[in-house]
């Protein structure tokens, strides 16, 4: 039987059987009701993540009154639910703290079932941190930095805001060029990049907000503005992902001439379809678009990827 909306959460005392605690199921975080829940607890009103250890039990309350019935633990069939090879319900969709507790795991050569026995929890809930977007509390943090050797810190991105590339390097990467529709898929439609143009002062290198539309790149800028020197000659535009949980990672290069889009028009549905405003500001009401001639990218990874 699967856990609903509405069924009440029990825990329960293993040594006497007594309640310590119940609450009610307002929030499922999959289809077929596997663990976690979001429970309203009754002594306090708040909504909490939790995964039903041995003690736990489910009161499914059917429709109609006084039909009740109870059934205790996870909700799914656990060999389903934990295995280590597939995602919960097929769905890959990993948070940070999960990638990275799953890269620290796996450079450390430990099983999934072992980190579990280790941080004390239960195998299906360390695969749930692993392959979704959860958001484990503090204690949980604790357990797993310990069971890995690792920091509660290093766990959470404690280096998200260091320079990139100062992770662990990989022990046999895989540097790959990437096809130019490759290159485009990684450009997507928007995003943040960096464009080298020559100035007055000597060579610079800019970060621009910028979108993709009908293959050529476009930013907003003000006519006095550094990135403005790109327009009339040809310029580089780069720009790169770095997975620090992961370490590898990808940049792609853009290379062609720079003009001013002028065309009324054109400006309208640049502007239509912009995703956001330019992170500097102000009044940056002048388009400039790189038509790539030259597209080319690499990729690293891990040597049996």
């Amino acid at each position: 039987m699967r856990a609903h909306v509405g069924d009440q959460l029990v825990v329960e005392s293993p040594a006497t059987g007594a309640t310590r605690r119940d609450g009610e199921i307002v929030g499922l975080h999959h289809e077929d009701g596997t663990p976690p829940y979001d429970v309203r607890w009754s002594d306090t009103g708040e909504v909490t993540l939790v995964f039903p250890g041995p003690d736990a039990h489910i009161r499914h309350v059917e429709h109609g009154p006084g039909r009740t019935h109870e059934h205790s633990g996870p909700s799914v069939d656990e060999a389903d639910a934990g295995s280590e090879g597939a995602p919960l319900g097929g769905v890959p969709n990993a948070g940070d703290i999960g990638r990275r507790v799953a890269a620290e795991r796996e450079r450390q050569g430990l099983s999934r079932a072992e980190t579990a026995r280790r941080a004390r929890m239960a195998p299906e809930y360390l695969a749930y941190l692993e392959e979704r977007l959860a958001d484990p509390n503090l204690a949980t943090l604790i357990r797993l930095a310990g069971a890995l050797g690792t920091s509660v810190a290093a766990l959470r991105g404690g280096g998200i805001d260091l320079p990139p590339g100062q992770g662990q390097a990989l022990l046999h990467p895989q540097l790959r060029d990437l096809a130019p529709d490759e290159c485009r898929a990684r450009l997507s439609t928007h995003g943040v990049g960096r464009i080298a143009v020559s100035t007055p002062d000597g060579p610079a290198v800019v970060p621009v907000n910028y979108e993709v539309i009908d293959d050529a790149i476009a930013f907003r800028t003000a006519p006095d503005s550094v990135p403005s020197a790109a327009v009339g000659t040809d310029v580089a535009f780069e720009v790169d992902h770095v997975d620090e949980a992961m370490s590898q990672g990808w940049s792609v290069l853009a290379v062609g001439p720079a003009r001013v889009v002028t065309d009324p028009d054109a400006v309208r549905r640049l502007a239509d379809r912009a995703h956001n405003k330019p992170w500097a500001g102000g009044e940056r009401e002048m388009w400039v678009s790189i038509q790539p001639t030259r597209l080319t990218g690499r990729r690293i990874t891990p040597a049996d990827q």
